[in-house]
């Protein structure tokens, strides 16, 4: 069996995958690429992919949930436009891997994850790496926070049948929505900006939306997402 790269290989792969899938596929905000080079993306992938760890594609984590491709992690990062002192919603915690990446490029992490068991090895990564500013909570993600909104971002980590009412109204104006939506093709990672305290989905008033391109996700499960 071949062995898992070392720490100073692991860097180097790190280093060639924010060259190569990030910066020349147009990732160009440099807070982004600094924090993917920052974070160790093995911390978070399982024992039987570490190999994998810096290849261009999603990888297992269990419970039929992935580690998302580090160039849609980045793409998610990048399309919020973080400057540094926001208070930003992750739905969908998985390995924690983009949370921590989040970590540093906002002020305040709040993640929620629906399986504890996942949400629980989120929790030991992000504090084996000394990330404090992140909280992560067991729970239906697709109906939000309502108690600690209004955020300034949400990322949506998994694919909804349409952008989630509850999740735009908790977000603060000129906030941003990060999400996949399912369509008959493919899944489209959208971002919504919200531009006014009135907001009215059926005539787009109070919503800009820009698509970023298709992807693939899990299915986002609850209350406001597909059924389990």
């Amino acid at each position: 069996m071949r062995r898992a790269p070392d720490a100073d290989e692991f860097a180097s792969q790190r280093e060639g995958m924010v060259e190569r899938q990030l910066r020349r596929r147009g990732i160009g905000d440099e807070r982004v690429l600094q924090a993917m080079a920052a974070i160790p993306r093995e911390r978070f992938v399982t024992e039987p992919y570490l190999r994998r760890t810096y290849a261009d594609s999603a990888l297992p984590i269990g419970h039929d949930q992935t580690i998302s491709q580090p160039w849609i992690v980045a793409a998610i990062c990048q399309a919020l436009n973080l400057e540094g002192d926001e208070r930003v919603l992750e739905v969908g915690t998985g390995s924690g891997y983009s949370a921590a990446v989040l970590a540093l490029l906002a002020r305040e992490v709040i993640t929620i994850e629906r399986v504890a068991e996942l949400a629980g090895r989120a929790r030991v990564a992000l504090g084996d790496l000394g990330i404090g500013n992140v909280e992560v909570v067991v729970g239906d993600g697709s109906a939000g926070l309502p108690n600690r909104a209004p955020f300034d971002g949400i990322a949506v980590h998994a694919t909804a049948p349409e952008p989630p009412p509850t999740l735009i109204g908790q977000l603060a104006v000129d906030g941003r929505l990060v999400v996949p939506i399912a369509s008959r093709t493919a899944d489209m990672l959208t971002v919504f900006r919200r531009t006014a305290e009135r907001v009215d989905r059926s005539t787009g008033e109070g919503l800009e939306r820009e698509i970023i391109g298709p992807c693939r996700f899990v299915p986002l499960i609850g209350s406001e997402g597909f059924p389990e």
